[in-house]
């Protein structure tokens, strides 16, 4: 019985080896190996920003209109909701429409060009030469790919400023001022910064050497947080401000939308990597790092400054860390990125509580607080933390202070001008919009709040 079994174990052994052997013999040379093993990996990176897609458009909703929607009155949540949902139709459209070709088309210092507008060069198309599609590529992805994930930004943008004005602005301003914001602030700022334009690392038309911004530090957070500063101080304050009960109507909504947040953000920073490899994962991690950090930096400030944390510090730090973490995720290591967390929860807090009692301006949701102080103190940590051995971005030559490096004069020229072009395009954008359509809605509407006035809705109906 004994040798029976032997003689089976042997014949199972043999009968792969005999299969290797006539592959060998028949089977594909090394460059029909190679190329599958290439097809393979382009499949791999396309599934991976697919995905990153998806967890980029799960931050605005439900992410961040959870996270809104909690924080503002009872009688405005679905206003605040509202405007999240709408964007993530009305911005797609003017991304498809002409927004990707003026933000990547062509390669010049100020604006995109027409190379894609309505999906030309984007989607495939037919070769009658070759009698075949044409699959038109953004590096080692389908552009059809990187167009849908750069919209992903596009969207949640500004969706972040409504923050600054929520429970305050009429909905058909809001419309038009994103679209207007859209087209000639984030367009000609992401075409600066990654379209290899006046603020891009290493471009030809950089202003001194261009700035270091993996995922957005300058495009998204800092644009969206100074322009957020100043629709706040422009419409001004809420009814009541001062004196009537405006704190947050429902945490348990900014909590779950939080933590969806910090489930995108992934998406967000390691997928800004355009492909998968160790940066996506060293993206992924120093991203997981900093926003529990910017955790726990914000809670021990209110532990120490009123005797307790809070839910919303708890939750406001995850995403401060976040926040801050987006400039660097792909040029610091996990170390750095634990003291750039830690310091945005401390420092963002401060903003949103003693600068801004200070001043007296009414950023509802601290949009300014958050995204505008967080990104800035990512920008400028990006100098002083960034490293060769996270990406090799500048063949060999070191990069930020702690190495040595010298791009920090660039990082202060990107934070400077986005400052600069971002206070001074939208005040311009809502001057106008106020000339021709007012930027409030009534103090009646106001006081009624906008789910009703708004969209004649409410969002809880209590028996």
């Amino acid at each position: 019985m004994c040798s029976i079994f032997r003689w089976l174990a042997l014949s199972i052994a043999i009968v792969p080896l005999l299969s290797q052997a006539a592959v060998a013999q028949d089977g594909p040379d090394l460059a029909t190996v190679a190329a599958k093993a290439d097809e393979a990996a382009l499949a791999g990176h396309n599934a991976w920003m697919l995905t990153s897609c998806a967890l980029v458009l799960f931050m605005t909703a439900p992410g961040l209109a959870m996270f809104y929607g909690g924080l503002v009155r009872k009688k405005n949540v679905l206003g605040v909701m509202m405007q999240c949902l709408f964007l993530m139709g009305l911005m797609t459209v003017l991304w498809s429409l002409y927004g990707y070709s003026l933000a990547f088309g062509g390669d010049g210092p100020y604006i995109g060009n027409s190379d894609y507008l309505f999906m030309r060069g984007v989607q495939r198309d037919w070769d009658p030469d070759a009698n075949a599609p044409i699959e038109p590529m953004a590096g080692d992805i389908p552009r059809l790919t990187h167009m849908l994930f750069q919209g992903m930004f596009f969207i949640i943008t500004p969706a972040l400023i409504c923050g600054a004005f929520a429970e305050r602005m009429k909905f058909s301003t809001m419309v038009v001022f994103s679209i207007l914001w859209g087209t000639f602030v984030y367009c000609p700022l992401c075409h600066w910064v990654w379209g290899g334009g006046i603020l891009a690392f290493g471009s030809a038309h950089a202003w001194s050497g261009g700035g270091l911004d993996f995922a957005g530090g300058t495009v998204v957070h800092i644009s969206s947080g100074i322009s957020a500063l100043i629709c706040a101080l422009v419409i001004g304050k809420r009814g009541g401000y001062g004196s009537a009960d405006l704190r947050p109507h429902n945490l348990t909504y900014t909590t779950l939308g939080a933590a969806m947040l910090w489930v995108g953000w992934f998406g967000f920073n390691a997928g800004s990597e355009l492909l998968s490899d160790h940066l996506t994962s060293s993206a992924f991690a120093v991203t997981h790092f900093s926003a529990a950090a910017g955790l726990l930096g914000w809670s021990f400030y209110e532990w120490i400054k009123i005797g307790k944390p809070s839910v919303l510090g708890a939750a406001s730090g995850a995403v401060a860390g976040l926040v801050c973490i987006t400039p660097a995720a792909g040029f610091v290591n996990p170390m750095p990125a634990l003291i750039m967390g830690f310091a945005a929860g401390i420092i963002c807090a401060f903003a949103c509580g003693t600068i801004k009692n200070k001043f007296r301006y009414d950023d509802s949701l601290d949009a300014f607080g958050v995204h505008g102080v967080g990104g800035t103190l990512g920008a400028v940590l990006t100098g002083v933390f960034a490293t060769r051995a996270c990406w090799d971005i500048a063949e060999g030559q070191p990069l930020g202070i702690l190495e040595q490096g010298s791009v920090m004069p660039g990082q202060l020229v990107a934070i400077g001008v986005t400052w600069i072009f971002s206070i001074v395009a939208t005040f311009v954008i809502l001057k106008v919009l106020d000339a021709v359509m007012g930027l409030r809605v009534s103090e009646k509407s106001e006081v009624l709040g906008l789910d009703l006035s708004e969209h004649g809705e409410e969002g809880y109906i209590l028996a």
